[in-house]
């Protein structure tokens, strides 16, 4: 049996869409990991709800993640997976300060919700001609996802 990729998927254009959807992989996680420290560190009256908010979010990001690293894994490159690798290749950014505010925490997902959506876009075009539908489907389900969770943060800022 081959190791080749054997699946229809235009060979051109594999490695190319393996390395889009390693960054957005890398923007994922650490958006995911940025939700999770908000949850656990959001204060003020809003706790409650941003805690509970925060929560849902990073679920669903954890099982994104996944799926991005398994469609990689599909197209025959290893999916990155540690914080050096991520660190470089992510445009979305770690919040190192002790003491974010919960209105800026809300600001700084929202930005970041935002970006994920830009780079899930920038893929796109990678597509056209490569007959790979599942990432298609995959790229499409993240930026509904994304665009939805940006609307919904914008809400809470004025």
């Amino acid at each position: 049996m081959s190791n080749v990729l054997n699946t229809g998927i235009n060979e051109d254009k594999r490695l190319e869409i393996a390395k889009g959807l390693s960054g957005l992989l890398a923007e994922s996680y650490t958006l995911y990991l940025k939700t999770h420290k908000y949850h656990w560190n959001v204060t003020g009256p809003m706790f409650q709800t941003l805690h509970l908010m925060f929560e849902e979010q990073y679920t669903a990001m954890a099982l994104a993640v996944d799926e991005l690293a398994e469609r990689i894994r599909v197209l025959g490159v290893k999916a990155p997976g540690s914080y050096t690798e991520f660190a470089e290749i992510s445009r979305v950014k770690e919040d190192s300060s002790e003491n974010t505010p919960a209105e800026e925490m809300i600001k700084n997902l929202l930005a970041d919700h935002e970006q994920i959506v830009r780079t899930a876009k920038e893929i796109l075009p990678m597509l056209e001609g490569a007959n790979d539908e599942g990432t298609n489907s995959l790229l499409g389900a993240r930026i509904e996802y994304h665009e939805k969770t940006a609307w919904m943060l914008r809400s809470l800022v004025s």
